[in-house]
């Protein structure tokens, strides 16, 4: 028999719980639900694509909470953020992809009367766009520079590599940092 889980409980012993009672998960899901859709919506600007970004977010969270280990300066909520940022920028880059691969002029995007969702889905991409450029701005400059290329210019490492003379080595090192100051510039935007 597994106890009732205080709802007030840590982050981390919660998910330990949640694995003996997957019920017990859903503490963590009513703690950082709301603060995640507002943190995805900074990104991807349209409510379903937020909603979607969490849920696959709670889903990696369970899968690979084994993996979690507490330790010094790495905090289960800074993990789950991590996890919810990158799935959200994957989610990004897919909506882009599609955008960019969509004829403008493709009839079956348009009936007589009015056109379909797509300008819709082009109007969110834009606002994301716009979004995550206004972030990069108030980056450094050779961090923004390195995210631009990446996130919005689709450009490999090795391609970002050359651009900026620099080593694999050092782009990893220079992405990583620039990850997160977004992450921190994004959370300031929001709040």
């Amino acid at each position: 028999m597994v106890l009732a889980m205080n709802p007030e409980a840590p982050d981390e012993e919660i998910l330990r719980q949640s694995f003996r009672d997957p019920s017990q998960f859903k503490f963590l899901v009513a703690r950082y639900q709301d603060p995640f859709i507002r943190k995805a919506m900074g990104i991807v600007r349209r409510q379903e694509d937020a909603e979607d970004i969490v849920q696959e977010t709670f889903v990696k969270i369970y899968k690979y909470g084994k993996n979690f280990q507490k330790r010094a300066g790495i905090e289960f909520k800074s993990w789950a953020y991590k996890i919810l940022m990158n799935t959200a920028f994957t989610r990004y880059q897919d909506v882009k992809k599609r955008s960019d691969s969509t004829e403008y002029l493709d009839p079956v995007l348009y009936d007589e009367e009015k056109p379909l969702s797509y300008d819709d889905n082009l109007g969110a991409v834009s606002d994301a766009k716009a979004a995550v450029k206004a972030v990069i701005e108030k980056m450094p400059e050779h961090l923004g520079r390195i995210l631009g290329f990446y996130y919005l210019e689709d450009k490999s490492y090795k391609d970002i590599c050359k651009l900026e003379k620099i080593s694999m080595t050092t782009l990893k090192m220079r992405l990583f940092r620039a990850k997160r100051l977004f992450k921190n510039l994004s959370a300031d935007s929001i709040q």
